[in-house]
């Protein structure tokens, strides 16, 4: 049997006043409760730790060598709960948020800054990836936290819907497309089409032939990132296609967006968690703080 937390308090509260009565009070103990802790300390030890006299207590051998053992392992308790009431109440903490390096640059820095305002004390880390790599992020470990769009994921990777987006058309602003309201993917066909490599064709073209899309479009060029395909787009190589939520960067390279339609084809983005890991707190908050930005942003979104 081991020595509780409570008997380690009272030895060090002793050692530190030399007073049972004083030990007592600083304990928030009656006076006959704090001996009977030191007595059950002594009887599991089956040495005496404490010697009494009418006039003073001292501590006995054993116990001038616990004392600094003890408060040592209470120091630590009392950091490490300190510091989980600290994660609890938000006052400190760690998310670590993966997302595709278009998202990257748009949407979350508004998202975490936003989140540190309300949530100074914590530390929001961002690693921008590709597309493909974002849940695969999440099932290593290296981040809490993914938000991009379906992809094939691990098994023990949890997604839950955030947004479904349209697709919209982009190109300069002195583009023939520039004139019409919305562009048809048969239209952006007539020009040089940049997309992004791996899954996002792939699904792109499997939506158009489940749309029954005749002689669905064909990439003229694939790139890694979309912030490539907008300055590639800038540069008057071609046209391209992203999600609203791009905007600013598409500003920000002066280039035009219209709906894509016939047919409109829209991506479901999801938050990205792993089933075999419980989120800190301030994970959690994060992901509801995500969901409500983005439900009062209608006009971006």
């Amino acid at each position: 049997m081991n020595p509780t937390i409570r008997q380690m308090r009272a030895l060090v509260a002793v050692a530190r006043t030399g007073s049972f009565t004083q030990a007592a009070a600083l304990l928030h103990l009656t006076q006959s409760a704090l001996s009977g802790q030191i007595k059950e300390l002594e009887q599991i030890l089956g040495v005496k730790v404490v010697e009494r006299n009418t006039r003073r207590v001292e501590l006995a051998d054993v116990g001038r060598e616990l004392v600094p053992l003890f408060d040592k392992m209470l120091q630590d308790l009392d950091g490490a709960m300190l510091d989980i009431a600290s994660r609890k109440a938000l006052r400190k903490g760690v998310v670590r948020v993966a997302a595709p390096q278009m998202m990257a640059c748009t949407l979350l820095p508004q998202v975490m800054a936003a989140y540190r305002a309300e949530h100074p004390g914590v530390q929001v880390l961002l690693v921008d990836c590709a597309v493909d790599n974002v849940a695969q992020r999440v099932a290593s470990g290296e981040v809490d936290i993914g938000v991009g769009p379906e992809r094939d994921a691990p098994a023990d990777i949890d997604a839950q819907l955030l947004f479904d987006l349209p697709f919209v058309a982009v190109f300069p602003p002195d583009h023939p497309l520039a004139a019409r309201q919305a562009v048809t993917w048969a239209d952006m066909d007539d020009y040089p089409f940049i997309a992004l490599q791996g899954q996002f064709t792939e699904r792109l073209l499997r939506d158009m032939r489940t749309r029954s899309q005749p002689g669905p479009i064909t990439p003229y060029s694939e790139v890694t990132f979309m912030t490539t395909a907008l300055a590639m787009v800038a540069a008057g190589l071609g046209v391209t296609a992203c999600l609203p939520y791009a905007a600013p960067m598409v500003r920000l390279h002066g280039l035009e967006m219209r709906p894509l339609t016939a047919p409109e084809l829209t991506r479901k983005f999801f938050i990205h968690t792993r089933t075999t890991r419980s989120l800190s707190p301030a994970a959690e908050r994060f992901i509801a703080f995500l969901r409500t930005f983005v439900e009062r942003l209608p006009a971006v979104l």
